[in-house]
């Protein structure tokens, strides 16, 4: 600013010269309210003003020095007069005068009343509560520094973590229980009543199933979900073969049950299907998802999210998903509690719904429908970006629900400054709204992440190096839900190949049933058991009353048979423990059974007085 000859900003000055003449002061280049400092001879007066100028760099606008042209520093008028008037003193001039004369008669008479009443417009924060910005739907948002209280009261969050109902817990006592929860008994009559009417229809007046037999078949399906064979014959084989299958049922047997296997009355199903597309199943699907809400009540933390039950069978609403790992499959719109991973209630995608209103969006719909039976307590629930969007966060609210979960930046309720993707890595930018927080975070250099929020009054950060928010953080604890529920329902699926897609949707229902039997039967009796082992326990639980009824039935049958073979006649051993196919003539006092003499037990010599 000084140079070993120069005065104040360039001009040339000696020991008792001051300030250049002509300096302008002003706010601007053009501006009307300019004072003119005439030319005068001082010395610690323009030491004064320079000092001053100097410590003021934000209010004073520089101007590179022009050739053959004096220098200007232009203020507004008003603050020129205030600071050359408080630094002057009269006893540190030579005797010379200060002429102080405006530009025109019109600088000075601007400062009139109007000009000193009127208010100084407000200079905005760089990340304060006035900056406000209209997203393209209408929303205002308002930028907001991390770590300051934003203006809006969460509603009081549920407190009780999930557990099973008072009514649950009265009638579980064992695994069979815990399972007949979901798939109950009236729903085993229906479809016993189902498959025996189609298979009299269609094969034998006489043919016939009965419950206890249905249980078992149920019982060699989850059988089959643990071991993995190569097809079905391989389920009864003598080297790949599951003892427990083959001890439980005939091959033949399962598979005449398979083919005639129904869930609904074939002679009005046509009717029903005019108007609902899952007619074929949809009596014994909302029985189990009825058994399902009543059953357990779910924590804080609900994540809402899809299943792609895989699945090629050919129906009207089959999806294709390309990012899935089976790709073709029927949909289901999942809410499962965070911490049990319990399916809370589910929802099949059946293409367009006529019912939901218009003007509503399909994701908001789904969310709401999903969540009806736990509204009103203070949960939240967590969806992708799919779903999340605001103003599905204000219908939740005013049901006394939260939201937490991914925003696609698109959408138009965000704001256009949150969408710049370039951005510095592991920085965060938070805005809020009528009841919700927008978190702005960039994970890396060129990808950003968007959490919306209305359980969050406080957005803060991680004191590690990537810096998460709290939103994040919460995010990625609870956005798993789902996606872990079907990732323990494939592991012991009981899915297999099948052309119709009832059944496809009935092996789902018994995964779900299974898992959820298991968290429940852990809750009621506080043991803690293998999932695996569970369901080992389950299909023997299961499959009890009929090999009880088929011993029964065998017992009955050795006892009516005559006593030794018809003269001329001999039996085949019915033991077969030491021998393959050996005759035999003499029948066993216990078990009834033609016993060989390889087969048959030596009883020790014994006295009279024994007994």
């Amino acid at each position: 600013m000084w140079g070993p000859d120069e005065g104040f900003m360039g001009g040339k000055c000696g020991p008792h010269y001051g300030l250049a003449p002509g300096i302008h002061i002003g706010a601007s280049r053009g501006s009307p309210d300019v004072l003119k400092v005439g030319p005068v001879r001082v010395d610690k007066i323009s030491l004064h003003i320079a000092y001053y100028f100097s410590a003021l760099k934000n209010s004073v606008v520089y101007e590179p020095p022009l050739q053959e042209k004096k220098m200007q520093t232009r203020l507004t008028t008003r603050q020129a007069m205030e600071m050359i008037l408080s630094e002057v003193n009269p006893c540190d001039s030579d005797g010379e005068d200060i002429e102080l004369q405006p530009d025109s008669d019109s600088e000075l008479s601007d400062l009139s009343s109007d000009e000193e009443t009127a208010p100084q417009p407000k200079k905005r924060a760089r990340l304060g509560t006035d900056l406000t910005e209209t997203a393209k739907d209408g929303t205002v948002w308002c930028e907001e520094q991390v770590g300051t209280r934003l203006p809006f009261t969460p509603i009081k969050a549920y407190a009780a973590d999930g557990e099973p109902t008072a009514k649950a817990r009265k009638s579980i006592s064992s695994r069979l229980q815990s399972f007949l929860c979901f798939i109950t008994l009236d729903m085993l009559h229906s479809i016993q009543e189902w498959t025996i009417q189609h298979a009299q229809e269609t094969e034998h007046v006489h043919w016939f199933m009965a419950l206890p037999e249905l249980m078992a078949f149920i019982a060699i399906v989850i059988l089959r979900g643990l071991t993995k064979v190569p097809s079905l014959r391989d389920c009864w084989s003598a080297n790949l073969g599951n003892p427990h299958i083959i001890g439980t049922m005939p091959r033949n047997r399962f598979q005449d049950i398979m083919r005639h296997l129904r869930f609904d009355d074939r002679s009005t199903r046509s009717d029903r299907a005019k108007t609902d597309k899952f007619a074929a199943i949809s009596s014994v699907w909302g029985s189990f998802v009825t058994n399902c809400i009543t059953s357990y009540n779910p924590g804080l933390h609900i994540t809402v999210d899809e299943q792609l039950f895989p699945s090629k069978t050919r129906c009207c609403f089959l999806q294709y998903i390309a990012t899935k790992p089976d790709k073709f499959g029927i949909k289901f719109w999942v809410a499962c509690d965070l911490k049990s991973k319990y399916i809370c209630n589910v929802l099949p995608y059946l293409g367009k719904d006529p019912s939901r209103p218009s003007g509503e969006r399909l994701s908001e719909n789904v969310v709401m429908r999903l969540m009806e039976p736990f509204l009103d307590k203070g949960r939240n629930v967590t969806t992708d970006n799919f779903f999340t969007s605001l103003s599905l966060a204000h219908k939740l609210l005013s049901r006394k629900t939260t939201i937490l979960g991914t925003v696609n930046k698109i959408r138009r309720e965000i704001p256009q400054s949150a969408r710049h993707t370039d951005r510095n890595e592991f920085t965060t930018q938070v805005f809020s709204t009528t009841a919700a927080t927008l978190t702005a975070y960039a994970a890396k250099r060129k990808k950003t992440v968007y959490i919306l929020s209305s359980m969050h009054s406080v957005i803060q950060t991680e004191n590690t190096t990537k810096r998460k928010p709290n939103t994040i953080t919460l995010y990625n604890t609870t956005k798993c839900g789902v996606d872990v529920m079907d990732q323990m329902v494939r592991e012991y699926t009981v899915r297999t190949r099948t052309r119709r897609w009832p059944v496809a949707v009935f092996y789902n229902m018994i995964d779900m049933a299974a898992l959820n039997a298991h968290v429940l039967y852990q809750a009621c009796t506080g043991r803690q058991e293998r999932r695996v082992d569970f369901l080992v326990e389950l299909a023997r639980e299961l499959a009890n009353s009929h090999m009880c009824a088929k011993e029964a039935r065998k017992e009955q049958l050795l006892r009516t048979q005559p006593s030794t073979p018809s003269p001329g006649k001999r039996a085949m051993c019915q033991v077969k423990h030491q021998c393959k196919n050996n005759h035999a003539t003499v029948r066993c006092v216990h078990c009834y059974r033609y016993t060989c003499g390889k087969c048959r037990r030596e009883i020790p010599w014994q006295c009279q007085d024994f007994e």
